[in-house]
């Protein structure tokens, strides 16, 4: 205040004599701004007061002596180290803290505020007691601020909102800072089910930290941009809501001591929570004496249960405050025994994972209400484990936890089995006095009829005429087994339902006899429509299979017949012009897997030798017809003189054009008998395998694609000078093709075992198709050209 502004001194006099509104209200405005310094200098009082009764606290608990003895030796401190008691008081709880506030503290009291002012710990410390009394007078939002620019700002955070936690597990902003006015608004309440930091925080009981809320984050209030950290506010074992903190930049893992500081301030929010709580509590809120009359009118076993504290505050149990008149104990205690006592006391099993004290804690602590029509509990009878099966309803009620549970008995438990077995499986249970007359459905039965429940039941010798006329005679023999002979008896029928509908049922009753005289008859309907059209669907298939089966069979028949009138097994070895040839052909073991491998040996008039081998794709009679229209068609145009490449041309364009789509491997061979020159070419088809010496090797791969892939194409042309006693092996792929084996493998394996084959060409040939163990169940053909040892050289 200036001289002027003082009206106590000579020049605000004189400035009263010129001013037009008066001394009078220029005292008054001095008189207001004195009492506002006396108001901050008692705040500033109580603020430094409370700063020093936190490092008593901390004296008293390192030192282990009284809050006088703490007091002196603060003082004694104060005065040896020559700074004053608050400057002291405010390093002591810094160095008891030990978080990371602290390092921010240090920093400015190394940049050493100018004398007279009070150093940075002690505002910093100062500000946290003004927290404190804003918490004591339930101010969430300045809370809020506080927290924002006392303690989170030296951390990074620019933004904090505080949540109240509702009964029905909704969120209300309670405080917030760093956030924009429209932004609060359009946050003021989420309700139940919304998925936001804040509720996983108090779903999970536990802090969520997200480094990033934009890339792996649930929608929340402020920027969408940075890091996010929700950590439950609790007071008792109760939530009562969330303090949530935003980060302007992905956040990096946090030191122990910041997890360790946000939880302080959650809890300093959870106090002030509960103030708000209070303030706004409705006068008419049930108390515990309400909620004991509520659970005095169930007809459920009901208590009502007491948060427990332990001595550091926290939850340590449930005190079982009382029990209504209908309270039936699992473990058949008498109420008195359960009435007063503490939770896990009565119940000890109750604090295994997962059972009855883990849910009412959680029940307890978030609001949300629990139920569940089965539940197990686990008693102990005389230190005997005895496990009934119980419905539960857990719900709270202020400060108070409701527990209903209803212990499962076994008579009901097997009639609702009953009930469900028949609903399942579409039975409905009668019974008629015989004597009285009095008939009882089940509700089943009633919809098996298409009645509806407050229908007048069907007696049953009244069914004759709610049954298909066919079927007449059919219930008349078993009503007549049924009443005349009281015998049991069954039959099915087709019933007409009131509305038009037919349904396929099978009833089976039985007569119950006292005394010889029929008493009462007692049976079963049940609807068997989805079984008997399920029959008739089964038959119809069954004869179609039939027919298929029959018709592949005689496919297959034909096939085998077609192939074995054109290839035989074995035929007799062909000698001429000192070239010996021998076939050998092994059809497939399965029936319907008979395939289009094929062969041909021939002299033609121009004394060469055409040896060929083929494999068409496929099974059945169009692959062993293909084969007969491919076999023949290449011996037709070996009479023109072509050569092995121009051939196979011609024979693809037989593929291609004039059958009906047929696909083919082949090997097309001229040997010319007065030179040993082989002249070949190859469709797609395996290299034969040339046996020299001891030695055995595989033919080039000459360029040749598959017969009737496309329409034009041609096929490189070899020749090969054989000598005496060299063998030529031609072969399909039913020889060596295995699935668990590469093609090169199987290759590499047929020259290793041809290499090692003795004896006759006729023998060597059956040893190689005995020991093959190919295993594509295939058709397999193998064609053997040996060139005689005593024919002479070419040209000699």
């Amino acid at each position: 205040m200036t001289d002027l502004e003082n009206p106590y001194t000579e020049a605000g006099a004189a400035a009263d004599a010129h001013s037009p509104v008066g001394p009078a209200v220029h005292r008054l405005a001095a008189t207001v701004e004195r009492l506002r310094a006396q108001i901050q200098q008692a705040q500033a009082t109580a603020d430094g007061r409370a700063l020093i009764e936190m490092a008593k606290g901390v004296l008293v608990e390192r030192l282990h002596c009284g809050p006088a003895q703490a007091a002196r030796q603060l003082e004694a401190l104060a005065e040896r180290a020559g700074i004053t008691p608050l400057e002291l008081a405010a390093e002591l709880v810094d160095q008891s803290a030990q978080d990371k506030v602290s390092a921010v503290v240090g920093e400015f009291l190394l940049r050493a505020a100018s004398p007279g002012e009070p150093s940075a710990a002690v505002r910093l410390r100062t500000a946290e007691s003004g927290l404190l009394a804003a918490g004591a007078a339930g101010d969430s939002q300045r809370v809020a601020e506080s927290v924002l620019e006392h303690a989170l700002t030296p951390l990074g955070a620019t933004a904090v909102a505080i949540w109240s936690a509702g009964a029905d597990a909704s969120l209300t902003l309670s405080g917030f800072a760093g956030i924009g006015p429209h932004e609060a608004e359009r946050w003021r309440y989420v309700p139940p089910g919304v998925v936001t930091p804040a509720r996983q925080a108090l779903m999970e009981r536990n802090a969520v930290w997200i480094d990033d809320l934009n890339r792996a984050g649930p929608p929340s209030i402020g920027d969408r941009e940075g890091g996010r950290a929700a950590i439950p506010a609790g007071a008792g074992g109760k939530l009562l809501g969330v303090l949530e903190v935003c980060w302007p930049r992905p956040l990096e893992p946090q030191p122990p001591q910041v997890h360790r500081q946000l939880e302080a301030l959650a809890e300093l929010c959870a106090h002030t929570l509960e103030s708000d709580l209070a303030a706004v509590r409705a006068p008419d809120r049930p108390g515990v004496a309400d909620l004991v009359r509520l659970a005095d009118g169930l007809f459920d076993p009901a208590l009502v249960l007491l948060p427990h504290l332990g001595d550091d505050g926290a939850l340590a149990d449930f005190r079982i405050h009382h029990v209504n008149s209908c309270f039936v104990d699992p473990a058949g205690r008498p109420r008195g025994l359960v009435n007063g006592a503490l939770l896990l006391e009565a119940y000890p099993m109750a604090a295994s994972d997962g059972q009855l004290f883990e849910r009412i804690e959680h029940v307890f602590a978030t609001g949300e209400t629990y139920r569940t029509d089965r539940m197990m509990l686990t008693e102990l009878v005389g230190q005997v484990p005895l496990t009934v099966s119980t419905a539960l309803s857990i719900s709270r009620h202020g400060d108070t936890v409701l527990l209903v549970w209803r212990v499962e008995d076994e008579t009901a438990r097997l009639a609702a089995l009953l009930q469900h077995a028949q609903r399942l499986g579409r039975v409905g249970g009668f019974e008629e006095n015989a004597a009285s007359g009095e008939i009882t459905w089940s509700s089943q039965l009633f919809a098996l009829y298409g009645l509806a429940p407050t229908a007048e039941p069907i007696p049953l010798a009244q069914l004759p005429g709610h049954v298909h006329g066919d079927d007449a005679n059919a219930v008349d023999r078993f009503l007549r087994t049924l009443l005349r002979y009281r015998r049991s008896a069954s039959t099915a029928f087709r019933l007409i339902r009131p509305d038009g509908v037919t349904r396929h049922i099978r009833i089976v009753a039985e007569p119950v006899l006292e005394a010889g005289h029929l008493a009462a008859i007692r049976g079963a309907y049940q609807d068997i429509s989805a079984q008997h059209w399920t029959e008739v669907a089964l038959s119809a298939t069954r004869d179609r299979l039939a027919h298929t089966e029959q018709h592949a069979a005689e496919q297959s028949q034909l096939a085998r017949q077609l192939q074995q009138a054109i290839m035989p097994d074995a035929q007799p070895s062909i000698e001429a012009f000192g070239l010996r040839i021998a076939v050998r052909y092994r059809p497939a073991e399965q029936e319907y897997t008979v395939g289009g491998d094929w062969y041909d040996a021939v002299v033609l008039p121009s004394k060469q030798i055409l040896v060929s081998v083929g494999d068409i794709t496929g099974h059945g009679v169009k692959a062993a017809t293909g084969m007969v229209v491919l076999r023949n068609a290449l011996r037709g145009l070996a009479a023109t003189g072509a050569g092995p490449g121009q051939m196979l041309t011609w024979l693809n364009l037989v593929a291609h054009h004039l059958t009906d789509n047929i696909f083919a491997t082949a090997i097309c061979g001229l040997y010319d008998p007065q030179t040993r020159v082989l002249r070949w070419a190859r469709a797609g088809h395996l290299p034969p395998v040339l046996v020299r010496a001891g030695q055995a090797s595989s033919l080039p791969l000459l360029q040749g694609m598959l017969l009737g892939a496309v329409a034009e194409t041609t096929f490189e042309e070899a020749e090969l000078q054989l000598e005496p006693d060299d063998t030529l092996l031609l072969y399909t792929d039913g020889l060596i093709e295995r699935r668990d084996r590469l093609l090169d493998d199987c290759i590499e394996r047929l020259l290793v075992r041809s290499a090692q084959l003795s004896g006759t060409l006729d023998e060597r040939l059956d040893e190689l198709l005995d020991g093959s163990d190919a295993d594509t169940d295939d058709d397999t053909c193998v064609v053997g050209i040996q060139v005689g040892p005593g024919q002479d050289s070419p040209g000699s």
